[in-house]
């Protein structure tokens, strides 16, 4: 267009160039014919320059040239013509070739093929020739492979692409290489245990060879499936990883900007990076600007007081005179409304709505009340009858849209501002009432929101005629309300702006005066008559001036866009009022058009003109119209907003020369409210045309738009403020609002007031150029406030529909608004998605408008999302409802098709944390802390001093044996089936002689000797029990191992044949059903059965007894090996002597208080840690009986546990966080019925949840919030904390009722809130509940007697303060003696059970949990009166992640997404290389999975301050958890790593 202008180029070459450029922007040409065509116009007139046209390609049209043109255009799609301009299309394509010669890596995502109905690209992956060196770089973009190539090749199927599907033919080879080359690196000082899965009996040495660095970019070596890759840090990690994920770490090894500035403030308050101010950015240097003032409004002649005395004057003497004319898109014949039926009409209804609604005594309506006019779009004549029966009935109308349905958007905001109007009344016609939503009474259905409305029809049959006599009292303007318009903000909220009967007069007169009224005029009008600038022309200005309008409503438009020109060249129409949108769809249809003819006009209003998108539209209206009568001089762009009415109108006699009062500014300095003219390469510039000056009788000035209203200088953008008669004059009901819009006192830079009159914001930025020529920029509401500059959200927008948009988006329907995201505006843009496009294609499109908005603008976009065609909200003109859209996002409901999430290019705002100071020793921090006040960290439980009966055996098997002497018939065990029943029971003898008979069974059938080691493969139950003690008998080692699972014996079984590998059982105990089991064909397949040691069935057990029971002769000889799965995936054993696991149940029996007489119910998980030793070991020890439900009986049974406690009146119960999450999930909704079934849980005195991980606090408090009802006390649950190295540390039963008169174990556990920050530097700072950044941790338990704890730094491995976070260590000597290894290597590991301090008490020899927490001294008392020390356990040192360096705990950012979307059912994050992985689990149809992608990465940004890299989304049940309940991540990982997860979807935000 820029070469066009400036050629003197005839009339009819424009005219034809206009129609190739809307043929090739609407798909009908090619972009090849489109070239040949153009170039054979020019040719006469543009020398030929080569390579002077270099334009990227554009595909072909899909569309059927077998339909007609007119057809296929409207069928193909169309884009909002106030966007388009050519200017700025070719310096979108400029800049994508720019950003073309750096190749930009887009991931694309994967997704589930069952979302997608064709090839998708996931199975592509890209090439990526980025490099470490620029003389790298270079030489890989030379001879590397383009984005444009790899998708044309992708497109058609090369073979040399890494599919991202899930496949699982070769998992098991895939995992055991996995396994034999992982080599995991945990950035901790403390080591992790040995991990033995991936044992092998002949493990063969890895050697790997780092590869040489040459200036030659070579592949890197493979191994097998894996690949040798580098970290983020240059750390080598040899394992399989998709090759889409490799490349997403190599996109994001070298961010695209500047480093961010580092900062820490001592007081944790963490400093986001403040932009300094640039000395270079542009900045205003003009003078300040002046008060425009317009010229004197002339009193129009015969001019009436009032818009009634108006309608009354022409309905006297011009009754025949056409007022209205109504056309209809269904071939109706219009209908004419005269002035003389008009004025009857509103007469009537003025006498009915003051006489006929209620009684004489107790009217309905009064003068001065709101009533609400709802009338549709194609009924302008109703409108008007209402609109002036309200003003002579001096009731204030307020015109709304028509709601269709409850779900109509922005519905409910129009309830509330009818409401706050106290609007009781509605009008309506008798059609628009009967398309009203009905409810099964018949009456109008109550909307949501809205107040309850009495619905009066305005036709003339529902009315009765006035008596004679009767005439309203029409009175001269005043400052009474007229009427109220309603606005829609941009957050979605609706205001109601009135207007005075006085501005409403003043303002028709400066219509009148600026626009030339005269009577008789016919006018066509083609907008919404009830509000704005066709409620001001069309309804106003034209009854005070007798025009003829004629209406066409947006109906017709849709089916014949042509229809206002036809009108104007059938009623040879003097004005006309349209919007750029009515130019391009009269463009699109004008082909073949004959008999138009358009030079009647001398008024042609654009009432979006002042938006700078609307140039184009404008001049290709006037090239291709020019030949039909049209003049340019007649287009008129005009300026208004609902607060300050018109603002500026451009005047049929002005601006004859096409180009006047134009000026191409710099879109850069724009954003920084700076106006320069563009004298650059023109990329980046925007176009404004002026549209009028001052109104008549106005004063017009630019101010600041925040803060004081200061006079801007004359080169710098500001608010359009107006002061005039002629304007609105508050917000209904919002005095404080009002005074800020309608009554602002502009100033001038020395602060003095620049005049005595009142301004009224208008809400419109723009400038005064010369000659007082006012220009637009944008508005308020559009403006977008990112890293200091505001962008314009048309702005965004038309960059976006010139990247090829008829290819893709629907309609051109696109949104762009801005979202609040670390405190700081991030760009989302939205838009509806071609339904035959396919997502390969919509994803390239998206990286190029990323492209194209980052090369004009300079800004990065947050989220582009893709929705279906026809899916966002709507406007009742059929646009795109912004708030509601925006809502939707926010919701995470917008249910997009494509999504593509660009944090890491968008946040350059993130926290630096201090930074570590290596040369403070730990001696100087400890002498710190003593200055300070501050004590060390330590502390102990009670001394185990008193010795009972039962406490003077050192070995379980001598208890059990002093037992069956002193109790025989005293029941140990009691076992609940699924059913509710008991089962089976045990007592001392019962067990005592079957232990024997094992013992007998091991001597004769296994021929085992003392020491050798024995694997127990029971489900959980009293064989197991048995087994265990017939082990002690025969002086082998027990392992408790869990049995594989029947329905996923495939994945379970080999877990079983590894453990039994790693611990060297000599032989497996089991009962006859596993054994066979064991036998079957799916075992076989899984692990061959002749692998497996002798296999000893414990069902037919011999009748003789043992001849002789083993004694241990030293106490610290081995008494069983304890294996378990760590959180971190880590599976270890460790080694339990008889003196440890004596101590350990002495300690919990002084703990508990347990004794004969007492019950307790235990609902664990009986293969390792506390579980297994109150399972088996402590009502051997203690004597008491013991209740025993299988978790796995829970599954098909929720309330079994809970119904056992309520019908064995037990006190004392213990369980797992997962067994309470089944009950608190399961039995939500049914405590009403197990109530009335007589659950009863009133004399729980105490429910111990054993875990190995921080307390989850919510979960314990919704379980006591569901259960209350029942009788269970919040105060009856509390935590115990255990882990490898001590199987129990912590444990708090308190009691209630009388026992806590007495002394008890404990105070109650204590719940303190911690600053979340803090923690990340490895503070302890105690806040208020309900803090910013608050975390609820609740204390672990009481510390068991015998125990010793200090908190240790893991690094210095130094004694640290009470504030700050360390590693907990233990000294007990309950402690368990070591890992057992496969090599005999047990002194690999010595440092977790053999740690010293680096100073202070350096002889305690302490074992080192692998657990974070802090002691806090609390103001609770124990039963010794002492004060009591709490222990805050905060997780794993394993599973912290060290990211930007902080230190993140997983479950924090979990809970912060679990909390984000409804439709997030669990999750789990874990680090790989510089990237944080999020996978979380859906709860919903595959179509939302989309959703939770930026639900998700907004989240972790704002409570964490963490891009998100990854985010997978996958099905119920895929993230592993472990029996206690605990989330295996590691296992996770490396199932995301092999691809083995089959996700629904997988987003790589960019």
């Amino acid at each position: 267009m820029a070469d066009r202008d400036s050629l003197p180029l005839p009339l009819e070459v424009r005219a034809r160039l206009a129609e190739l450029e809307l043929e090739l922007s609407e798909g009908d040409i090619t972009q090849k014919g489109y070239e040949k065509k153009r170039s054979k116009l020019l040719k006469a007139y543009l020398p030929h320059t080569p390579g002077a046209e270099r334009r990227v390609p554009v595909t072909p049209s899909s569309s059927s040239s077998s339909s007609s043109r007119y057809q296929r255009r409207r069928s193909t799609g169309t884009r909002d013509e106030r966007y388009r301009s050519d200017v700025h299309s070719e310096a979108v394509q400029a800049a994508l070739e720019r950003h073309s010669e750096r190749k930009m890596a887009v991931l694309l995502p994967s997704k589930r093929r069952s979302l997608i109905g064709q090839t998708s690209m996931d199975t592509y992956t890209p090439p990526d020739s980025s490099s470490g060196s620029d003389a790298e770089g270079s030489l890989g973009r030379a001879g590397g492979v383009s984005v444009d190539s790899w998708i044309s090749r992708a497109l058609h199927g090369s073979p040399s692409t890494s599919s991202s599907s899930s496949s699982h033919s070769n998992s098991s080879a895939n995992a055991a290489r996995l396994a034999e080359t992982n080599m995991h690196s945990y950035g901790n000082s403390l080591s992790a245990p040995p991990d033995i899965t991936s044992y092998m009996p002949d493990p063969a040495p890895i050697s790997v060879q780092r590869p040489q660095v040459s200036m030659i970019t070579k592949p890197p070596p493979k191994y097998g499936n894996a690949e040798l890759m580098e970290t983020g840090d240059g750390v080598p990690v040899s394992s399989r990883v998709s090759a889409k994920i490799q490349q997403l770490v190599n996109t994001l090894k070298r961010p695209k900007r500047r480093p961010l500035r580092e900062f820490f403030v001592e007081d944790f308050e963490e400093l986001l990076e403040v932009q300094q101010p640039d000395p270079s950015l542009p900045r205003p240097e003009g003078g300040e600007s002046i008060l425009l003032q317009g010229e004197m409004l002339e009193r129009l002649k015969n001019c009436p007081a009032s818009l009634e005395a108006a309608l009354l004057h022409w309905g006297a003497i011009a009754p025949k005179a056409p007022c209205l004319t109504t056309t209809h898109s269904n071939a109706k014949q219009p209908y004419t409304l005269t002035y003389g039926k008009f004025w009857s009409k509103s007469l009537k209804l003025a006498y009915n709505l003051l006489h006929k609604l209620g009684t004489k005594q107790e009217p309905i309506i009064h003068p001065r009340d709101r009533v609400a006019l709802v009338y549709p779009n194609n009924d302008p004549a109703a409108f008007m009858v209402a609109f002036y029966g309200c003003l002579l009935a001096e009731v204030v109308p307020v015109p709304i849209e028509v709601p269709l349905t409850k779900k109509d958007a922005g519905s409910q905001q129009i309830g509330f501002l009818l409401g706050s109007c106290g609007v009781a009344v509605a009008l309506t016609s008798d059609a628009c009432h009967k398309g009203l939503p009905k409810s099964t009474s018949g009456d109008v259905m109550q909307f949501k929101g809205w107040p309850k409305l009495l619905w009066v029809l305005t036709d003339s049959k529902h009315l009765s005629k006035p008596p004679r006599e009767w005439f309203p009292l029409i009175k001269d303007a005043n400052n009474d309300t007229a009427y109220i318009e309603y606005k829609t903000c941009k957050d979605g909220s609706v205001l109601g702006i009135t207007v005075s009967r006085m501005a409403m007069l003043k303002h028709c007169q400066t219509l009148t005066h600026t626009g030339g009224y005269s009577e008789a005029e016919t006018m066509v009008n083609v907008l919404d008559f009830k509000k704005g600038i066709g409620l001001w022309h069309s309804v106003q200005a034209s009854v005070l001036n007798m025009l003829h309008v004629v209406s066409v409503p947006y109906a017709l438009m849709k089916v014949n866009p042509l229809s206002w020109i036809q009108k104007v060249s059938q009623y040879k129409a003097k004005v006309v009022c349209v919007k750029s949108r009515d130019l391009h769809w009269a463009l699109m249809a004008h082909k073949d058009q004959t008999d138009i003819n358009m030079s009647s006009l001398r008024m042609l209003l654009i009432a979006d003109g002042s938006n700078p998108w609307s140039i184009s539209s404008c001049d290709a209206f006037l090239n291709v119209f020019q030949n039909m009568g049209l003049r340019s001089e007649v287009i008129c762009p005009c300026a208004g907003s609902p607060e300050a009415l018109t603002v500026a109108v451009r005047r049929p006699q002005e601006g004859s020369s096409k180009l006047a009062g134009r000026g191409v500014l710099s879109m850069t300095n724009l954003s920084h409210g700076v106006i320069r003219v563009d004298t650059g390469e023109k990329l980046s510039v925007l176009t404004l045309q002026y549209v009028g000056t001052a109104m008549p009788g106005a004063m017009v000035c630019i101010v600041k738009p925040e803060g004081v209203p200061q006079l801007c200088k004359t080169d710098e953008i500001g608010e359009i403020c107006v002061s005039s008669v002629a304007t609105g004059t508050s917000y209904y009901g919002l005095t404080g609002m009002s005074k800020n819009i309608f009554e602002v006192c502009p100033v001038s830079s020395d602060g003095g007031l620049v005049s005595d009159c009142v301004f009224v914001r208008s809400g419109l930025l723009g400038f005064v150029g010369p000659s007082g020529m006012i220009f637009v920029s944008g508005t308020l509401e559009g403006l977008m406030q990112v890293g200091g500059r505001k962008h314009n959200a048309d702005d965004i927008i038309a960059t976006a529909l010139a990247v090829e948009p008829m290819k893709f988006i629907y309609r051109g329907r696109t949104v762009v608004f801005s979202v609040t995201v670390l405190y700081d505006e991030r760009i989302v843009l939205v838009a509806e998605q071609r339904p035959d496009s396919t997502e390969e294609e919509s994803y390239q499109w998206m990286s190029r408008v990323l492209q194209a908005i980052d090369g004009i603008h300079q800004v990065g976009v947050y989220c582009l999302a893709m929705v279906p065609a026809n899916t966002l909200p709507k406007t009742p003109l059929g646009g795109i409802h912004l708030s509601e859209t925006k809502q939707l996002f926010l919701e995470g409901a917008l249910h997009p098709c494509s999504i593509l999430m660009c944090p890491h290019s968008c946040i350059t705002n993130l926290p630096k944390p201090r930074q570590k100071q290596p040369e403070v020793g730990p001696a100087s921090v400890m002498v710190g802390n003593l200055v300070a006040g501050k004590r060390m960290a330590q502390t102990s439980g009670r001394d185990l001093s008193h010795i009972d009966d039962s406490e003077q055996f050192l070995f379980l098997s001598e208890v059990l044996q002093w037992r069956v002497q002193t109790t025989p018939d005293h029941i140990l065990y009691t076992l609940i089936n699924s059913r509710g029943t008991i089962g089976s029971s045990l007592t001392c003898l019962q067990l005592h002689k079957r232990a024997e008979k094992i013992a007998t069974l091991l001597y004769e059938r296994g021929q085992l000797r003392d020491g050798d080691h024995v694997a127990l493969l029971y489900p959980p139950g009293l064989d197991l029990i048995a087994a265990f003690y017939g082990c002690l008998y025969a002086g082998c080692i027990p392992i408790t191992v869990r049995p594989p699972h029947p329905q996923n014996i495939s994945t379970t079984l080999p877990t079983v044949k590894m453990i039994l590998e790693v611990s060297r059982s000599m032989c497996v105990m089991t009962s006859q059903a596993i054994a066979k089991l064991l036998r079957s064909r799916d075992a076989s397949v899984a692990v061959d059965f002749k692998s497996w040691p002798p296999i000893l069935e414990t069902d037919d057990l011999p009748k003789k007894r043992c001849p002789l029971l083993y004694k241990p002769c030293d106490p610290d000889s081995l008494a069983y090996l304890d294996f378990s799965v760590s959180t971190t995936g880590m599976l270890a054993g460790v080694k339990m002597s008889h003196n440890a696991t004596s101590a350990l149940c002495r300690s919990v029996k002084l703990q508990c208080e347990l004794y004969p007489s007492r019950e307790v119910a235990v609902c664990l998980d009986p293969y390792c840690g506390l579980g297994f030793i109150l399972w088996c070991l402590c009502s051997v020890y203690a004597g008491q009986q013991s209740v025993l439900i299988s978790p796995m009986d829970l599954e098909v049974n929720p309330a079994l546990w809970l119904q056992s406690v309520s019908q064995f009146k037990v006190r004392d119960t213990f369980c797992s966080y997962s067994v309470m999450e089944l009950c608190t999930r399961s039995l939500s909704s049914l405590t009403d019925p197990l109530k009335a079934r007589g659950l009863d849980l009133t004399r729980v005195r105490s429910c111990v949840v054993v875990a190995e991980e921080r307390p989850r606090v919510c979960l314990t408090q919704s379980f006591c919030k569901l259960f209350k009802d029942v009788g269970l006390h919040p105060r009856a649950v509390s935590t115990a904390f255990g882990c490898r190295v001590n199987l129990a540390i912590c444990l708090q039963p308190h009691r209630l009722g009388k026992l806590a008169e007495q002394g008890t174990s404990g105070p109650d556990p204590t719940t303190v809130y911690v600053d979340m920050r803090a923690l990340r530097h490895d503070r302890v700072r105690l806040v208020e509940r309900g803090s910013p950044h608050s975390l609820p941790l609740m204390e672990s338990g009481k510390i068991l007697p015998g125990v010793r704890i200090i908190i240790a730094n893991p690094e210095t491995k130094g004694p640290i303060g009470d504030s700050h976070l360390g590693e907990i260590w233990v000294h007990s000597p309950q402690n368990a003696s070591g890992y057992f290894t496969v090599l005999g290597e047990e002194n690999v590991r010595s440092d977790h059970f053999g740690a010293r301090l680096s100073f202070g008490d350096t002889q305690t020899v302490w074992a080192r949990t692998g657990y974070l927490g802090f002691l806090r001294r609390t103001d609770l008392t124990d039963a010794s009166g002492e004060r009591h020390d709490a222990l805050y356990v905060v997780g794993a040192l394993d599973e912290v992640m060290e990211l930007r360096g902080m230190k993140y705990h997983p479950i924090d950012i979990e809970t912060s997404i679990i909390r984000a979307h409804r439709n997030i059912t669990e999750c789990a994050v874990f680090t790989w290389t510089n990237l944080l992985v999020v996978v979380v689990e859906l709860d919903g149809s595959e179509q939302d999975a989309l959703d939770l992608v930026p639900m998700v990465t907004n989240v972790v940004l704002e409570e964490h301050y963490l891009i998100v890299g990854v985010v997978v989304v996958v099905d119920m049940g895929v993230i592993p958890i472990n029996s206690r309940g605990e989330k295996q991540r590691m296992h996770l990982r490396d199932g995301f790593l092999a691809d083995q997860l089959d996700p629904i979807y997988v987003a790589y935000n960019m």
